[in-house]
């Protein structure tokens, strides 16, 4: 049996999305799609347009036929550490033959090409890449035009390391190899409006566009035109009753979190630097807002996102440790359910016979299933995203959903 398994996060998903998973379905034959889904946290390091439970059932509505939660600690990191986790995830699961992603080259060996360089991590390569952060080029530049530097047949792909779903497809293919994975490596050439862009397109919207456009004010009838149908009337639905959630709504709790351990420094905290916690205490008297402040600590070296990614871990109270334990444990030790369609009994069947970590359909049943350490990841998980359920219960003024009590969506 095939199975197709694709990483996404879906915030929110759109047309671009639904050709994904159809043609992933025609490329390799496969009979189910496995999505890995970001959480209530996504990897810019911003809270999720909507929850979870919603966007998993625009996911099945869509075409998928399973959705698993990407633990926060990875949904929230470089895309180095998100491809690593969701990949693992895949791969432990010992069903899914094939892994698709889309991508702005569509060519799956040029990015195989350039994943087994940077493994292979060559003497020149690595000279030439600490030159260039020596000079203080951001390390996605440097590393760039290390590559270039030492491999000219790459001259005419300068795109492949500045477009950020070329970018996770090299992690991607890079987290294969270390797994030692057997799934075969498929990507979709993406189509219409690139992924920054801010501007709707008609039937090409990005994410992005989708966001920017309903944080000003956009009328949910303009989702008709670029999402498909059924999701369109889902997220309409929910942002009926929430809004969008964005960066901004978290300025509160992030400023106070800052305030309480700005005399020990913020060092302890996962991708946070020295140079970092300086800055952060530096600039905490002119804090605004999240999105605002995020603009003042940026640098040349360290960009707007993993800035916001950063002060997200902060937040959230995910340390450094969390990912060494994290590594101990293998990376993912278990996989929890979101959602799922009935008529895929059969998939959920074969993954359980064949998986090499436990599936979490109820998290009541975690504490049988998980040992301690697996069982502190899931809590992270837990505790995260009863943080997002109480910032929409203050938006709303509705009691805040129940995360331990909450059911899998199935449809």
């Amino acid at each position: 049996m095939r199975i197709n398994g694709i990483i996404a996060e879906y915030n929110p998903i759109h047309n671009g999305h639904r050709f994904q998973l159809a043609e992933s379905l025609r490329l390799t034959g496969a009979r189910y799609t496995v999505v890995v889904m970001s959480g209530n946290f996504v990897q810019r390091g911003a809270p999720a347009l909507v929850n979870k439970y919603k966007r998993t059932e625009m996911a099945l509505l869509c075409g998928a036929d399973l959705v698993l939660e990407l633990p926060v600690l990875y949904a929230t990191s470089s895309a180095e550490y998100f491809a690593t986790g969701a990949v693992t995830l895949l791969d432990r699961l010992g069903a899914v033959t094939d892994l698709c992603f889309g991508s702005e080259c569509g060519d799956a060996e040029l990015l195989r090409g350039i994943a087994e360089i940077l493994l292979e991590e060559p003497p020149a390569y690595k000279n030439s890449l600490k030159q260039y952060l020596r000079e203080g080029k951001s390390f996605p530049a440097a590393r760039a035009e290390a590559l270039l530097q030492n491999y000219p047949f790459l001259g005419g792909h300068q795109n492949v390391f500045t477009t950020p779903n070329n970018i996770l497809g090299i992690e991607y293919i890079k987290a294969l190899k270390r797994c030692e994975s057997s799934m075969n490596v498929v990507t979709v050439r993406r189509t219409g409006a690139g992924y920054h862009s801010r501007f709707p397109e008609e039937d090409q919207c990005s994410a992005l566009a989708i966001r920017q456009a309903l944080y000003a004010g956009a009328d949910t009838e303009f989702l008709k035109n670029n999402m498909p149908a059924q999701a369109a009337e889902a997220l309409a639905g929910q942002l009926e009753k929430t809004g969008p959630v964005r960066s901004n709504d978290l300025s509160e709790m992030l400023y106070y979190k800052l305030l309480a351990k700005k005399e020990t420094g913020y060092e302890k905290y996962f991708d946070v630097t020295s140079d970092l916690s300086d800055r952060i205490k530096g600039h905490l008297n002119d804090f605004k807002n999240f999105e605002d402040f995020c603009d003042q600590l940026k640098t040349k070296e360290m960009t707007y996102t993993r800035i916001s990614r950063c002060l997200l871990h902060i937040l959230l109270d995910i340390k450094k440790t969390d990912m060494e334990q994290a590594k101990a444990l293998g990376i993912v030790p278990y996989a929890r359910i979101l959602g799922f369609k009935k008529a895929s009994a059969p998939l959920l069947g074969e993954i359980r016979s064949r998986s090499s970590i436990p599936l979490i359909p109820k998290l009541a049943d975690a504490g049988t299933l998980l040992d301690r350490a697996a069982c502190e990841m899931l809590d992270l998980d837990i505790r995260t995203s009863q943080l997002y359920n109480g910032l929409v219960s203050h938006r709303t003024s509705q009691a805040a959903q129940v995360e331990i009590s909450t059911p899998p969506v199935i449809l």
